[in-house]
């Protein structure tokens, strides 16, 4: 019997099978859990997320959902209530920041609204969705919510920016989170993985060395892969992480303990 047998929740941000929302939904799958999903508007991203997750699943949960609009998720928590009687676990992977002005020297130049859609989206969205998960959570006796952050919260990484600034609202959040819904079992966590390439990724200009650069300097001796944080999400979602809360996870091969 696996870690997470009859356990269900909700992945959101599968883009492709290179992210990590895709390793975690996978070996939350593996360990046997039933995991539904949400995409980005439009038949073209139902299409790629479906086709991602297809190598996890047969005929997947799905169900649009823009993460900036709030009748959206409305209508995204209610479609997975309806169609689901519990809900164990919500893995937010999603954030977004015009590339625009993800580049080195760009940060004193980030106009007013690029900012606060980096805020709204990246971090403001963990919230309305604990929100929104929170009776259906409650009600079963608790839950287990997860974000994925990253080191650029808490230390400059070039050309990362106002998503820097975004990630650090978004573990402050789910501290807050952590504590609030902690009175209803709920607990609240973010999991800081290392530099993986991914769609994301890509937007961070001078990210070009950072995977070799990984490798070299990490106290593993090797870059992160997307299993590492998929077993961190299993742990984070099962029950022996019944204690752990308002936490923020490193899975990064031991680069953040390092001073240069």
């Amino acid at each position: 019997m696996g870690l997470l047998e009859g356990k269900v929740g909700l992945v959101v941000g599968v883009a492709n099978d290179r992210s990590y929302a895709w390793h975690i939904a996978n070996a939350l799958h593996e360990h046997g859990a039933t995991v539904a999903y949400s995409h980005l508007p439009g038949e073209k991203n139902a299409r790629r997320t479906g086709k991602a997750v297809e190598k996890i699943t047969a005929n997947p949960w799905l169900h649009p959902c823009d993460a900036g609009n709030d009748e959206s998720l409305d209508e995204l928590f209610n479609a997975y209530a309806k169609d689901h009687d519990r809900l164990d676990f919500l893995v937010h992977s999603i954030a977004f920041a015009d590339r625009e002005w993800l580049q080195p020297g760009m940060f004193s130049k980030t106009p007013r609204k690029a900012y606060l859609d980096a805020i709204d989206i990246s971090a403001y969205s963990l919230s309305a969705m604990s929100g929104r998960a929170q009776d259906l959570m409650a009600k079963n006796g608790g839950g287990s919510i997860m974000a994925m952050s990253y080191y650029g919260s808490e230390k400059v990484v070039p050309g990362y920016n106002i998503m820097g600034v975004a990630k650090a609202c978004l573990e402050s959040t789910s501290r807050y989170l952590a504590f609030e819904l902690g009175e209803h079992n709920i607990r609240v966590n973010t999991i800081s993985g290392g530099f993986l390439r991914t769609l994301a990724s890509s937007a961070v200009g001078g990210t070009d060395q950072m995977d070799s650069a990984a490798k070299e300097k990490a106290p593993l001796r090797r870059g992160v892969e997307g299993a590492d944080v998929g077993k961190t999400a299993v742990y984070l979602a099962s029950d022996l992480s019944s204690g752990v809360t308002g936490e923020n996870i490193y899975v990064d091969c031991g680069i953040n303990t390092l001073g240069a």
